[in-house]
């Protein structure tokens, strides 16, 4: 069978690199054009680029799928199917129409849930219970279309987006590849989503990483998880920026292990009594959430403990909301 496979980010590797060794005959591979990244915004090529170039596949990198050019560069490779994993664009109907098989995608949630451009994201705010992964046949709808095959997969209290999505498109890969030979045999038959059940997640923005110490200490610390690669999440503290990077499952509403007075407000940095794992916490809208490692603007990443031994007044400050 002869397959174009679209991706762009690292996680999009694991199902190329499962469909090269199932044999099946990679003859493109689309990715986004090579773009500035890091402090010095050195152009730098997609992950995807840089595995198919070290297998030899060739690579296209067009501003738009709707180029007439690249379109009959698609046609000339005579695909049988189109394979889509994290590839950040948009299928025109003319690309969605291309071959027999149509084009198959790898989603990392269990749709009809959480459509969209951030779904690992929106697993961990909203603190489902279950992650997963669908691979399914694309059509012209956001996510829409008819659903091969699902799989479930675990989420571990350590997990943050980047290592939950890790996993969905690993198992994503392995999903392709038994699924795929029955699909296009007609030993599977597509299943349509019902609507009435569908989500929608909403793109990721900078803003989404300020901490709202009011919330309940349970959703900062889904916040902190699902934003730990970007945007991070981040509050202020004497006029500088303060990133969260880790934090400890919460305290129930009474505060635990934590000292803090009667009247202590939301955003209040308290002291552990001893024994306890953390020695800092932050009073929330509900419980108190443990610190564990802080990153001050301009400074190295440190643990809560030595952050405050080098920051005197950080106990009993008020962080804003």
């Amino acid at each position: 069978m002869r397959v174009i496979y679209m991706g762009t980010p690292a996680f999009a590797v694991p199902p190329l690199e499962q469909l090269l060794q199932e044999g099946y005959k990679v003859v493109g591979v689309c990715t986004q054009p090579d773009r500035p990244a890091g402090r010095g915004r050195a152009v730098v090529a997609s992950a995807i680029k840089v595995y198919a170039s070290q297998h030899g596949l060739a690579v296209f990198q067009p501003a738009s799928l709707r180029d007439p050019g690249i379109h009959r560069d698609l046609v000339s490779l005579a695909p049988d199917i189109i394979v889509i994993a994290a590839y950040g664009r948009i299928l025109p109907m003319e690309v969605l129409n291309l071959t027999k098989w149509g084009c198959v995608n790898i989603h990392p949630s269990l749709l009809p849930l959480h459509r969209g451009p951030s779904p690992v994201v929106a697993t961990l705010i909203e603190g489902d219970k279950v992650a997963g992964v669908t691979v399914m046949a694309l059509d012209e709808g956001m996510d829409s279309g008819p659903i091969i095959a699902q799989a479930e997969e675990p989420i571990q209290p350590e997990d943050t987006a980047g290592t939950l999505t890790d996993r969905l498109f690993q198992r994503g890969a392995q999903l392709l590849v038994r699924t795929l030979p029955l699909y296009v045999q007609g030993e599977i038959v597509s299943v349509d989503q019902n609507e009435a059940q569908a989500t929608y997640t909403q793109k990721v923005t900078k803003g989404d990483g300020v901490i709202d110490w009011d919330l309940p200490a349970v959703n900062i610390w889904r916040q902190v998880r699902a934003y730990w690669h970007w945007p991070g999440s981040y509050t202020r503290w004497r006029g500088r920026h303060l990133k969260v990077v880790d934090v400890t499952m919460p305290f129930g509403a009474d505060g635990g292990a934590w000292i803090r007075s009667p009247l202590a407000l939301p955003g209040e940095v308290v002291l552990a009594e001893n024994g306890s794992k953390e020695t800092v916490g932050v009073v929330t809208g509900e419980g108190v959430l443990g610190l564990s490692r802080l990153q001050l603007e301009g400074k190295k990443e440190v643990s809560a403990r030595e952050f405050l031994l080098g920051h005197e007044g950080f106990m009993g400050a008020t962080l804003p909301s």
